[in-house]
């Protein structure tokens, strides 16, 4: 096996010249960051309201394609030219286990009779359900190099830069250009509505349903751009710092609180990691970073102040705080399975903006232990991807990777996260990077092993 070095010469490896050893040679075509690639872009560049059919979210065109490749996940693993690796891999089964859970919910759900809605929903959220394992899957079993790990990663951000592009667009102009996108052979499944404002000021969605969807989006894609920029060749340097510049300048666009707690936990995550003179670059930037919003529109320093003043006695606050009490009784009569995932709608009982209550509704303590069981997963499943390896860069990957699952995790106490497809999709892509990143890491290290 043979390792290479940067372009940039300063000496990091990356884990593979040619794929893993016990994957077979594929025909062109079935590369698994080609079919993933292609997801992402139905994910992100198709409004979440365009659809097929009368499915809902799960007509959406990257839920069903994402179906589509658990189906060839499935196949590949029994056909002996698509060979997926098959060994332990933590990422895998913490994903099944989630499976698992929302299959018992649906099973536990339908030993009555369900009303329709309700019947349609669940049967809707199995639909997501194997799209989202499929693209987890495919992810952490068949992206076999570090080079198309690489370019996988690139892309997320790529299609985050595009997204916080326009959302920049749309808070300076108060145009939605999301608006008037349309798709022949898609419907409208939900109103398209105006932007919405917040303290006096434009609230932005870039493509996404909803501003906590584009925080959230925004967010998990930061630390990939900042790691990308950090170590990019010097001609791309620039480009990969403007993409940064980019994302982290739309994200208090969103008028959001949530999107300051997770800008911060993503800071205090990858920060702390740096050395001195990166870390020293960085909080400069913190401190101007007030400066220089306000320089751009001094009423948003203003309106997060107000914001943050009055958390706790706001509406959104008191209504957060009194899902807790209103979701009780719905938990207390289906205490381990809940009453089906999908089947809780906002419209017929009441806004709960919290998935991790939520999944305690639809998917019982079974469900909820199991999402959360998902995240620590993926979270120490990148660190432990990091401390395989002495390699800078691939441990700032590992770094940045843990710290975009935090800002995942975070992110689903903010909002029904898994009622919103774009940021559903893009946070088990990121798991199945995070699966892929473990297993290249540790075949490099197995590697140097054998050959000291």
């Amino acid at each position: 096996m043979k390792l290479a070095m940067t372009e940039h010469g300063r000496g990091q490896a990356v884990l593979f010249e040619r794929p893993h050893p016990d994957v077979s040679a594929r025909p062109a075509g079935f590369d698994a960051v080609t079919l993933l690639t292609w997801y992402l872009v139905l994910l992100m560049a198709i409004p979440p309201y365009l659809v097929v059919g009368s499915l809902g979210a799960a007509g959406a065109p990257a839920a069903l394609f994402a179906v589509a490749l658990l189906c060839w996940y499935l196949m590949a693993r029994r056909h002996p030219a698509f060979r997926l690796d098959a060994r332990r891999q933590p990422v895998r089964v913490a994903a099944v286990l989630f499976g698992c859970s929302v299959i018992a919910a649906y099973v536990s759900a339908n030993r009555g009779t369900l009303p329709a809605p309700q019947g349609s929903g669940a049967d809707r959220g199995l639909i997501l359900l194997a799209g989202w394992l499929g693209v987890l899957l495919l992810a952490a079993d068949g992206i076999d190099r570090a080079d198309r790990l690489t370019a996988m990663l690139r892309r997320i951000v790529t299609g985050a830069t595009a997204m916080a592009v326009l959302g920049i667009t749309e808070f300076f102009t108060g145009l939605e250009p999301s608006k008037y996108i349309f798709v022949p052979g898609l419907t409208v499944h939900a109103q398209v509505t105006d932007l919405a404002d917040r303290a006096g000021l434009v609230r932005v969605n870039g493509i996404a349903a909803h501003p906590l969807e584009f925080a959230a989006v925004l967010a998990v894609s930061l630390p990939l751009a900042i790691h990308q920029a950090r170590f990019a060749p010097a001609e791309r340097r620039k480009r990969r710092w403007l993409q940064v510049a980019l994302i982290g300048a739309a994200m208090p666009l969103t008028v959001s609180r949530s999107a300051v707690i997770e800008l911060a936990v993503v800071a205090a995550v990858l920060i702390p990691t740096w050395p001195r003179r990166d870390r020293r670059r960085a909080y400069a930037v913190l401190l101007a970073a007030p400066l220089l919003v306000w320089q751009a529109k001094p009423g948003i320093l203003t309106g997060f102040g107000s914001l943050f003043g009055q958390l706790g006695t706001d509406q959104s606050s008191i209504s957060r705080t009194g899902a807790f009490s209103a979701a009780a009784p719905y938990i207390a009569h289906h205490p381990w399975f809940g009453q089906g995932f999908q089947t809780f709608f906002p419209q017929t009982y009441f806004f709960i903006d919290d998935q991790y209550l939520t999944s305690l509704v639809e998917t019982g303590i079974a469900g909820a232990i199991a999402l959360a069981a998902l995240f620590a997963t993926g979270w120490f499943t990148a660190r432990s991807a990091r401390l395989a390896t002495a390699d800078a860069q691939a441990r700032d990957l590992g770094q940045c990777l843990a710290a975009a699952v935090a800002a995942a995790a975070v992110s689903f106490a903010c909002f029904d996260a898994l009622s919103f497809s774009i940021a559903s999709g893009l946070c088990f892509l990121l798991l199945g990077c995070v699966g892929a990143t473990w297993r290249l890491a540790r075949a490099q290290h197995r590697a140097r092993s054998q050959n000291l």
